[in-house]
């Protein structure tokens, strides 16, 4: 038995209540992501070797909101309840219930960088580049909105701590994983990209900082699925394999070819 149990705090997943209105946590949490990134975006961009508009800038937050959304809501769809949605498919229109996949909204927001930047004119993987080292903050605001609604807890340990989540039906002690992904694939994450930045070498490598964010991301949530309960309805997939953890393999391997060819290629402006 856990030597520390802490007590879940008492937090009210609605964060402002105006008569029927409920803004919850969870809604700010992707608000703070957002407007962080965005701010990050535009220092990051204010160096050499990107050049692009205050409101190009703008333009892109909205295409990465609706990438986040869709490909989010899309992902959890396919990868994670695909028969439930089949029986009922207007249940895919209901986020409001929640169910959204980091992986699908990955691949959203790829979708909708490329877009963005093929039109305008940009350079794809330098915008991408952008939109990776700000990512983690989104991150670690999401994880944190994830322990608030006492959702996605860790597994049962008898470690040095642990924790009761008033959500666990069983009652048991249990890792606050939350917390776990939140430094590993927000801060930890964000501050290794954030120093790669500073690297001139590295910045005027369209691609080499998406690169670095798959393996990185990839690598954090491997580590972080073997604290975090697997999800009620997918259990391990096999021999103790989560969904989370074969869902990242391709995301490093990927990550370790970007890295691989970006670094061989000669440095690329920011704009086509």
């Amino acid at each position: 038995m856990s030597d520390i149990v802490f007590g879940f705090p008492e937090i009210d997943p609605v964060a402002i209540a105006l008569g029927p209105v409920e803004i919850r946590w969870y809604a700010l949490s992707y608000l703070a992501g957002l407007i962080g990134g965005w701010y990050f975006i535009r220092r990051y961009t204010a160096q050499s070797p990107f050049a692009i508009t205050r409101a190009e800038l703008d333009d892109l937050l909205v295409w990465v909101t609706l990438g986040t959304v869709i490909g989010g809501r899309l992902g959890y769809v396919l990868f994670y309840n695909l028969p439930v949605y089949l029986q009922d498919p207007l249940q895919i229109l209901m986020v409001w219930q929640g169910g959204m996949a980091f992986h699908g909204g990955m691949l959203g927001v790829v979708l909708s960088f490329f877009l963005f930047a093929g039109r305008r004119g940009l350079n794809p993987l330098a915008v991408g580049d952008a939109v990776s080292c700000a990512a983690p903050i989104g991150l670690f605001f999401g994880r944190m909105a994830n322990f608030i609604n006492a959702e996605l807890y860790g597994r049962e340990t008898d470690g040095p701590f642990g924790m009761i989540f008033p959500t666990d039906p069983l009652g048991l002690i249990r890792h606050p994983s939350q917390i776990y992904q939140a430094l590993m694939e927000g801060l930890i994450l964000f501050l290794a990209l954030f120093a790669l930045s500073r690297v001139s070498a590295i910045r005027h490598r369209a691609g080499v900082l998406s690169g670095v964010f798959l393996i990185g991301y990839g690598i954090a949530r491997m580590i972080g699925e073997v604290f975090r309960q697997p999800d009620a309805h997918l259990g391990f997939i096999a021999g103790g394999v989560t969904m989370g953890q074969i869902l990242s393999v391709p995301m490093i391997a990927v990550g370790a070819a970007v890295v691989w060819l970006c670094r061989r290629r000669p440095a690329m402006a920011a704009r086509i």
